[in-house]
């Protein structure tokens, strides 16, 4: 309600969004109806969510379900409203709360540095005037507001330092909370200067593909755990057993995130965002009519990444396949018959041995049969089984 009366006064064009969570009975209604009498009386629009049924609350973590749950109701409304800036009235003694939460998790310097005064488009302008600051304001000025009696629980963590270890720490010295205003402005001149250095770094190890990007391999491990952390947190690798485990492993080793994919390769670690598409895209099929004249040449929409590998010119027997012929990505297990060797050999096996890049074999298409059998490996090498010889009746040839 302060923060309310403070943009008003500053005359910014701004709009209320407010959530009844309907967790206090009658509590919660009345917090409403305080917003929309505020709001109307100041003839500012006012954005309303009431939670239902379908809203499903858990029987635990209720305060990470209500946050998620404002935060998209807010993102919603900025999209729709076409607003600059989520705006919130977090408090220092907010900021003090999350500290000791964030130091009991071993969160990093980035934790310790507190709730962030400006990220991702939401700005919090009152993180630097403590909870009293704010109480002294609003009777000053005769701001009417409302308070949450659940906070005076301790249920939850936060609330647990809020009620017994926030007052013992101020009991301490008088000028706590402002000592540690000075301490969390520091920790965050520090946090802005590592991620300065550590983008430096990054940018040496780092060079950009169309869909990927590369970190030299010998360069990135000889950096810091710490430095290797926060230059992979970014993707989405946050376990830190996890990325350890990184120098060890194998070529063609793969790790996942949410959204990213870090592949091992010889001498760069590839890192790709997940493609849903990608990975759920139905194989090419070639069909055959009455119109085919023994040539086969490859769709020019695979044909493409193909052609950036090599072109081929294969002959194969007709009359040995089953119709009809597909294009599609390697499978685990695939294995196939080397035209100029003996003996059948896994694909996975056949890139390894050719040094095949992991990028390249993720171009890499197979020329297949109906019954999925490999026809050869575009454009490397094809399938002896298959091949043409000088008594085939019915050669057909494939070529790029």
């Amino acid at each position: 309600m302060v923060l309310f009366e403070l943009f008003k006064d500053l005359k910014v064009n701004i709009q209320v969004a407010h959530v009844n969570y309907k967790l206090r009975g009658e509590a919660s209604n009345e917090d409403q109806y305080l917003v929309e009498k505020t709001c109307a009386k100041s003839n500012i629009p006012l954005h309303l969510y009431s939670v239902t049924a379908e809203d499903k609350k858990p029987q635990h973590s209720i305060q990470e379900w209500a946050r998620n749950l404002r935060y998209d109701f807010f993102r919603k409304i900025k999209e729709e409203q076409n607003i600059d800036f989520i705006v919130t009235a977090h408090h220092l003694n907010d900021q003090l709360e999350t500290f000791i939460i964030n130091l009991s998790k071993a969160s990093g310097i980035k934790g310790l540095s507190g709730i962030p005064a400006n990220e991702n488009n939401i700005l919090r302008p009152l993180l630097c005037f403590s909870k009293e600051d704010i109480y002294d304001f609003a009777k000053e000025n005769n701001i009417e507001f409302r308070e949450d009696q659940s906070n005076q629980k301790n249920d939850y963590l936060r609330n647990k330092i809020r009620n017994q270890i926030v007052p013992k720490l101020l009991e301490v010295n008088d000028n706590f909370l402002e000592n540690f205003g000075k301490s969390i402005s520091y920790l965050n001149q520090t946090t802005n200067f590592v991620k300065d250095q550590i983008a430096k770094i990054e940018e040496k190890l780092t060079s950009e593909g169309e869909d990927y990007s590369l970190l030299k391999k010998e360069l990135f491990f000889k950096q810091s755990d710490f430095v290797r952390f926060e230059i992979l947190r970014k993707y989405g690798f946050n376990d830190r057993q996890e990325i350890a485990k990184n120098e060890k492993a194998e070529t063609g080793k793969i790790f996942r995130s949410n959204e990213y994919q870090l592949i091992i390769d010889r001498e760069s670690l590839i890192l790709q965002k997940l493609s849903l598409e990608k990975i759920t895209k139905n194989p090419t099929e070639i069909l055959l009519n009455q119109n085919f004249v023994n040539e086969i040449i490859i769709p020019e929409a695979e044909g493409k990444e193909i052609a950036k590998l090599g072109t081929f010119s294969w002959d194969i027997d007709g009359d040995k396949i089953h119709w009809p012929l597909k294009i599609r990505p390697r499978k685990e297990g695939d294995f196939f018959y080397p035209i100029g060797m003996i003996g059948k050999k896994k694909i996975s096996k056949f890139f390894k041995d050719e040094k095949i890049p992991i990028l390249a074999q993720q171009k890499i298409r197979l020329l297949c049969d109906a019954n999925d059998e490999v026809i050869g490996i575009m454009p490397l090498r094809q399938d002896r089984r298959f091949a043409a010889t000088k008594d085939s009746k019915n050669k057909i040839k494939v070529k790029l």
